[in-house]
């Protein structure tokens, strides 16, 4: 086991790590033991019941946080010159084909979304295995290959988010800021199990929320109460 530093034992000796908490305590809990010098990420992770080795218990889906992530998202939009400027008026960073196509295949993925055009996904789709494992492959389900682009565009920067279960059954995410208040943090992670809560694949007998803990960059992590969220 590694060894945890004084501030990270420190930290545990400020509340009861037995017990779960309601998002809004655990935010407020996790603003006290904070202990980094930036404004640290708060982060959920979400044990659920399902076995992603089955297609039809693969959890994935977005979720738009009411608060947003408190992140400044860098977006990458691929499609012909006739969506150029609605993309760009939408506050895209970097806009365009064949050029930024090149660059990716060449190692550069700068950025944290890519969103696509379906009549360009052909040429999108062969660069899979360098987007795919970094989590920026653009995705119907994920609302990231549109037509409409400035919408995608303007959702993904005001806190859309996109999420899937990992090989061992948690969802991973970021859910705002340290900075950010108790209640907008609570918002947040609420909105992203609600949203996790419509997308429970049917047939799922186990329980499908199993654990839920909340989290901010190096500190230990606080156990929520999955009675206190309403409609899971």
């Amino acid at each position: 086991m590694a060894k945890r530093s004084k501030k990270y034992l420190n930290a545990l000796k400020q509340y009861d790590n037995t017990r779960s908490y309601s998002l809004e305590e655990a935010a407020n809990i996790l603003k006290k033991i904070s202990y980094v010098k930036f404004d640290s990420s708060v982060d959920i992770a979400v044990r659920l019941g399902v076995d992603p080795r089955q297609a039809n218990q693969m959890v994935r889906g977005v979720a738009s946080l009411p608060h947003g992530t408190g992140k400044e998202v860098k977006v990458l939009v691929l499609t012909g010159p006739e969506n150029e400027q609605a993309a760009k008026n939408a506050g895209a960073e970097y806009v365009g084909l064949d050029d930024y196509l090149a660059k990716i295949q060449g190692g550069w993925t700068d950025v944290d979304v890519i969103i696509c055009t379906p009549d360009v996904m052909p040429k999108v789709g062969r660069l899979g295995k360098i987007l795919g494992p970094r989590g920026l492959m653009p995705n119907p389900k994920s609302g990231t290959v549109t037509t409409d682009v400035y919408n995608a565009v303007k959702e993904v920067k005001a806190g859309k988010i996109d999420f899937r279960v990992d090989k061992t059954g948690i969802i991973h995410a970021t859910v705002g800021k340290i900075s950010f208040s108790p209640i907008q943090i609570a918002e947040n992670a609420m909105e992203l199990v609600q949203a996790l809560a419509k997308l429970k694949p049917t047939g799922i007998k186990d329980t499908y929320f199993k654990t839920i803990h909340l989290s901010s960059t190096m500190s230990p992590s606080v156990k929520i109460d999955k009675s206190t969220i309403p409609g899971i």
